[in-house]
């Protein structure tokens, strides 16, 4: 599963269309938000690092609601966006995902153990719960 990092506002509007998770490296404006949905029709998340998600307007929760796009706090630890503009979740996340449905564990205990094992947020890791391993 990728992510595809976005660090600056002008990048907006070179995505690829297809693009369904986005981690904004920037604290974004509605304006910003409201492009991103316009270019990337088929988005799913959008990811921003805590102290950005503090500065989302109300209008654009609801507008994101409303369009059934994921806001999700989080980061995308040690990447380097000069050498590649996605960040990738590692195939063992997903592998390790399915082990634990398999042997019945509970949603809620998957997410703690993944999020704390990858450093990855609990939101996400139930993002890739109902993506990868549909119940």
């Amino acid at each position: 599963m990728k992510i595809r990092v976005v660090s600056s506002r002008e990048e907006i509007f070179t995505l690829n269309p297809n693009e369904r998770i986005v981690h904004l490296a920037f604290r974004p404006s509605n304006k910003d938000v409201l492009g991103l949905v316009e270019t990337c029709p088929k988005i799913e998340v959008i990811q921003l690092p805590k102290s950005y998600m503090a500065t989302v307007s109300k209008s654009i929760e609801m507008f994101l609601e409303m369009q059934r796009i994921q806001l999700i706090e989080g980061d995308v630890w040690g990447h380097r966006k000069d050498i590649n503009e996605y960040y990738t979740i590692p195939s063992s996340v997903t592998e390790k995902i399915k082990e634990m449905r398999s042997e019945g564990i509970s949603t809620e205990d998957i997410e703690a153990k993944v999020s704390r094992e990858n450093m990855l947020n609990p939101e996400m890791v139930a993002y890739i719960i109902t993506k990868e391993s549909p119940a």
